[in-house]
């Protein structure tokens, strides 16, 4: 553990769900862990008693990815965490795969709705269709973005061309149609009334959810207990600045109690949640501190930032992150006007000292 980490409390220690299996953290919230195919290899999602349009059942959030051994183990938990009931709703925090993959397999089988954010469902839907030769970290729009900014591995570079189809792999299908979820809206489950609280940097529109009543947080992916929240630039809006809007976010869950229980979508339950946030505040403002001293020593491409910010080997997977939140803190260095860009005679975008 980090000690970082020490500074959090987990109420519930080392404890994990079993595959296919649950714990309850909460009376009728239900947690479950699902495996993933990449580094990080978990994604948490959550079962919420419920009674939606007369229907006595569960609302889950978050799906995730379609493998089939995901569905395998989905097959368990219908048949030993469900109680006997139905799944009555599912909502979904954001369009990345490991939150929504399922999400057209068990809406269809369910014959449940689907919850989402306008634009994370209309990308989502996009994405999957497999069409738009945009937006799945792969592809030749994907490897002439990165060879802009100074990757030149060929093993890297081929192996981003093939991952095209990276995302309808792992959402092959989307529910035709969705219940629009929007900023402050109130939404109640079973006895709860959750707050719905939008952030943004991370994914286009990320539904985090708050009961006032229990002081339970269900975070998404947009405060997590170990890592840092992805926020990253790639091809398709190469000028976006998420990290800026992500920083923004972070204000917006502030206001919470210093004791409310925040459930991420990686990692374990915890407590300390005003303390997590200032320690993703201090941690980009070292690695911004760092990209800064890096430029004033001469033009950088996005690739030579990012040995600064990852100190570790990284797979082709890790590499198109690590590549989209280097440039991600070098777009917010731009914008604000501490570096400039230009495209220097070799074709390459590199970032100066202002």
């Amino acid at each position: 553990m980090n000690p970082n980490e020490q500074k959090l409390d987990y109420p519930w220690g080392d404890t994990l769900p079993n595959p296919g299996s649950m714990i309850e953290v909460a009376d009728g919230l239900r947690w479950i862990r699902l495996p993933l195919p990449f580094a990080l290899d978990h994604v948490n999602v959550w079962l919420l008693r419920d009674t939606f349009e007369g229907r006595d059942g569960w609302t889950l959030i978050d799906c995730g990815v379609a493998r089939e051994n995901v569905r395998e183990l989905w097959e368990q938990i219908f048949a030993t965490c469900l109680d006997g009931l139905p799944i009555v709703r599912v909502l979904v925090t954001h369009m990345h795969p490991d939150h929504v993959g399922l999400a057209g397999w068990l809406c269809e089988r369910w014959q449940a709705p689907l919850w989402m954010t306008m634009t994370d469902f209309f990308v989502a839907t996009l994405w999957s269709s497999g069409n738009n030769q945009k937006g799945s970290r792969g592809g030749e729009s994907a490897v002439e973005h990165f060879t802009r900014h100074g990757l030149a591995d060929q093993d890297h570079l081929n192996q981003i061309r093939e991952r095209a189809k990276y995302y309808p792999s792992l959402v092959p299908t989307m529910p035709h149609e969705y219940r629009r979820v929007t900023d402050g809206e109130s939404i109640r489950i079973g006895t709860r009334n959750w707050r719905v609280i939008i952030g943004y940097g991370h994914a286009p529109e990320h539904i985090s959810l708050f009961d006032p009543h229990t002081n339970i947080f269900i975070a998404g992916d947009m405060v997590l207990p170990r890592i840092s929240t992805n926020v990253s630039v790639f091809d398709y809006e190469p000028d976006g600045d998420p990290l800026r809007l992500y920083l923004e976010s972070l204000h917006k869950y502030e206001p919470l109690p210093q004791d409310t229980l925040v459930l991420p979508s990686h990692g374990r339950p915890f407590k300390g949640l005003h303390e997590r946030i200032q320690q993703q505040r201090d941690h980009h403002r070292e690695r911004l501190d760092e990209v800064v001293r890096a430029c004033a020593e001469g033009g950088k491409t996005t690739t030579d930032i990012v040995p600064i910010m990852f100190r570790r080997k990284l797979d082709t997977h890790q590499l198109t992150f690590a590549m989209g939140e280097a440039l991600a803190h070098l777009n917010l260095l731009l914008f604000r006007g501490d570096l400039v860009r230009r495209t220097d005679d070799d074709g390459l975008v590199r970032f100066y000292k202002a």
